[in-house]
């Protein structure tokens, strides 16, 4: 019984405690913070006190008034009438009828009222053993280092085993198309009835309403091969959902934190994840492995690969410009230079190009994967520098090869004026002959330190800058031993004997002789 006054008194005390947080809090209105200073208590123990106070009222969850609510019948009119109608086309239809709010609200209240479509149901596909094969191409981006070409994943997968053919290309071409399908084929060992397609246009070139528009060329290789085509409706994906999930599979899987130095290694690469671990796994619908599956189930039911050949190169015709160029794949490959402004016919494997008039081959070159190449063969050229002069202006003439690169900057200068590169030649010649190489190569750079060229100028250096005198240069037979030998100047003075002595008295009349000189003696 002693112990109640204490209670008693604690209870007092408490209740004094909570009144005056209360009062400061709900009265004054000041913070927990101020509250715990004056009275001197931690702020967690007002906390606690303002708990057990009165419940504060709370705020009317009742939505706000808002400027849109006099316009929601129109904005679901609208959107009714045009469900892809966006938020700023329905400000400009409100504005009229007096909308004075902004865009952001208008936003919020479109997006909560825009019609949304049912949720679509789908069947499950359900394959038999060699009915299909679902084929995609995936888009990876400029992954090599040093190739300005996107990288292409072709992806074929067996649609009852889920069995995977993994490929990389650097074009979705027909001709590359194509060989990958071979390839593909040859992996399974076989053919399915039918081949399912996404919209892609080396297979499918439009969607009529009463018919699906294929690629004739794909349509002959099909024949050719002996499956059928199935194209998907254009953005139903889930059509051929096996392969979308066997891309998604490789990007997840294989690319994911990989490193490649070209096609070949990226594709060795893929070669080894797709045998050993792809093909390999537990496929997470089937719940088999597929490489198993295809092999005891679905491989005996393909249909043998037929021996009908097919051209899977890449065709095209060109014209041949006029520096005897075809341009091919983003690329400039030459072909011999007397079919400028021809047509030839382009054939192309992932290795070579060959050009061809008629049935008859006129080139070949190895296949460059980058852009913006020009490829030449050095016998294209062959004989057209003979009718073309200004075409050696990188090159000196063979009088002038000892002027070096100053005479082939010079020439190269000068073959871009108007003037006769065949007189010039034969000018400079001559002052290399009367004035030696090494003068004129330094004339000559003197010259174009000048802003100008012209053998003209040349000479003025030579002649009168420098003051040299002409000196021809010893003739040049041509025979070694004939320019080897040297004649030791004549001795002049035996000819000095041949003149009388002067005389130094008269020598008087002639002698008379009685008889005519005997003309033997």
């Amino acid at each position: 019984m002693a112990k109640l006054p204490k209670l008693a008194a604690a209870l007092t005390e408490q209740d004094t405690r909570l009144s005056e947080v209360l009062r400061l809090s709900l009265v004054e209105g000041l913070s927990i913070r101020a509250i715990a200073k004056r009275l001197k208590l931690s702020r967690k123990t007002v906390r606690r006190l303002l708990a057990r106070g009165p419940e504060r009222k709370q705020p009317s969850s009742e939505p706000r008034p808002s400027l849109l609510d006099a316009y929601d019948a129109e904005i679901r009119r609208l959107l009714a009438e045009t469900p892809e109608l966006t938020a700023p086309g329905v400000l400009e239809r409100l504005r009229p009828i007096g909308y004075t709010g902004g865009i952001t609200i208008l936003r919020d209240r479109v997006s909560k009222l825009r019609p949304r479509p049912p949720k679509e149901a789908f069947l499950t596909l359900d394959f038999k053993p060699g009915a299909a094969f679902q084929v995609d191409w995936a888009d990876f981006g400029f992954a090599l280092p040093g190739c300005p070409r996107r990288v292409s994943a072709f992806v074929m997968v067996a649609c009852y085993s889920r069995y995977l053919y993994l490929e990389f290309a650097l074009s979705q071409a027909m001709g590359t198309f194509l060989r990958c399908m071979e390839r593909g084929l040859q992996f399974f060992g076989g053919v399915a009835l039918a081949d399912i397609f996404d919209n892609m246009k080396t297979v499918v070139l439009s969607h009529e309403p009463h018919a699906t528009v294929f690629n004739r060329r794909f349509v002959e290789y099909a024949k050719a091969r002996g499956f059928a085509i199935i194209a998907c409706n254009p953005g139903k994906g889930n059509e051929k959902g096996g392969v979308e999930r066997g891309v998604g599979f490789v990007r997840t899987r294989f690319w994911r934190g990989r490193r490649f130095t070209d096609l070949i290694d990226l594709n060795t690469q893929a070669m080894r994840w797709r045998d050993d671990f792809a093909n390999n796994r537990r496929h997470e619908e089937t719940g088999k492995i597929p490489s198993l599956v295809f092999r005891h189930e679905e491989k005996r039911r393909l249909k043998p690969i037929p021996d009908t050949p097919f051209d899977v190169d890449d065709v095209e015709t060109s014209p041949v410009t006029k520096t005897f160029r075809v341009t091919f794949d983003r690329n400039r490959y030459s072909v011999p230079w007397r079919l400028a402004s021809q047509t030839v016919l382009v054939r192309a494997d992932d290795d070579v190009v060959g050009m061809f008039l008629g049935k008859k081959q006129i080139a070949a070159h190895r296949r460059s994967w980058k852009v913006g190449e020009d490829i030449e063969h050095p016998s294209h050229r062959e004989g057209l520098l003979a009718i073309k002069p200004r075409a050696t202006a990188g090159a000196l003439p063979p009088g002038l090869v000892g002027l070096a690169d100053t005479g082939v900057e010079y020439f190269k200068i000068f073959a871009a004026g108007g003037r006769s590169v065949h007189r010039e030649t034969v000018r400079l010649i001559f002052l290399v002959e009367l004035f030696g190489e090494q003068a004129t190569r330094e004339a000559m750079a003197e010259v174009m330190t000048t802003g100008h060229v012209g053998a003209e100028y040349v000479e003025y250096v030579l002649r009168h800058k420098k003051g040299l005198t002409p000196s021809a240069a010893p003739l040049r037979l041509g025979d070694p031993v004939l320019d080897a030998l040297s004649l030791r100047d004549p001795d002049l003075s035996r000819y000095d004997e041949l003149v009388p002595a002067p005389m130094t008295c008269d020598p008087g009349e002639p002698p008379i002789f009685d008889e005519e000189p005997n003309e033997t003696r």
